[in-house]
């Protein structure tokens, strides 16, 4: 059986802020693999390098999600071009959505871009998602969306997915999938997670027809949003994702390497 081989370790080539960040991002791959979120080696999830180099972190494009460590990470430029030395593919037409919002958004550290059923279900859907759960109205108040234009190669659809984008920290990509941005990758993750879950939970809700929806009374699903506002990126950074650490800690901690 063949096996993947073990990347050689750059952690004494980087500096500790860009090793952090392979690590969290590296786990990022790993959990969008563990929960199912993953599209073959489709998709991205970047994060941007500390310095005035506008230098990024992606995955390579020739690896699974679950076989992505710290060290297999491809450094970019904002081209998409490997800055450092590699032996992994990189898909320069990919980080396309990336480099934009990346380059527009200050606070756009990490970005996360899914491609999965529910996400896509919902993205599919006229009405987009709905305030008909809690997990639902507490990410809504943030999400934006962006028509969709075909496979992200044109560099001129940057411009106006970051004005859809605009302050918001999620988007409904139309007929294509799910995005979220964050100051960190874990923030990133969160809102990920809770926009995955209230896509999931729309479609298993309309499976019985919109009929026999229960709609939530007048201002709650503003007074939910106020709520996720200010609690999503604190219970992400330090609530729920080193309890996810510890999580793959205990199931394999190879994305550390």
């Amino acid at each position: 059986m063949a096996t993947q081989m073990k990347p050689q370790s750059v952690q004494e080539q980087v500096s500790d802020a860009e090793w952090a960040l392979r690590v969290d991002l590296a786990a990022a791959y790993r959990l969008v693999a563990m929960h199912g979120w993953d599209d073959l080696i489709f998709t991205h999830l970047s994060v941007r390098v500390p310095g005035p180099e506008h230098h990024f972190l992606i995955n390579p494009y020739n690896l699974m999600f679950e076989e992505i460590t710290a060290s297999s990470l491809v450094k970019i430029d904002v081209d998409g071009h490997p800055v450092m030395e590699t032996p992994y593919l990189t898909n320069a037409a990919g980080f396309t959505i990336h480099s934009a919002i990346h380059m527009a958004r200050e606070d756009a550290h990490a970005v996360i871009h899914l491609h999965t059923p529910h996400g896509q279900a919902v993205a599919a859907q006229a009405e987009g998602l709905m305030p008909i759960t809690q997990t639902a109205m507490l990410i809504r108040d943030e999400l934006a969306y962006h028509h969709y234009e075909g496979v992200a190669t044109d560099l001129e659809e940057r411009e106006r997915l970051v004005a859809d984008l605009g302050t918001k920290s999620a988007m409904i990509l139309r007929n294509h999938g799910t995005l979220t941005v964050g100051e960190t990758v874990a923030e990133a993750f969160i809102k990920m997670y809770f926009l995955e879950r209230a896509c999931e939970a729309q479609c298993l809700a309309l499976a019985g027809g919109t009929a026999l929806l229960n709609h939530p009374p007048q201002g709650t699903p503003e007074k939910a949003a106020n709520q996720g506002r200010a609690g999503l990126k604190l219970v992400g950074n330090m609530l729920a994702w080193p309890a996810l650490l510890r999580k793959l800690d205990r199931a394999d901690a190879s994305f550390r390497d």
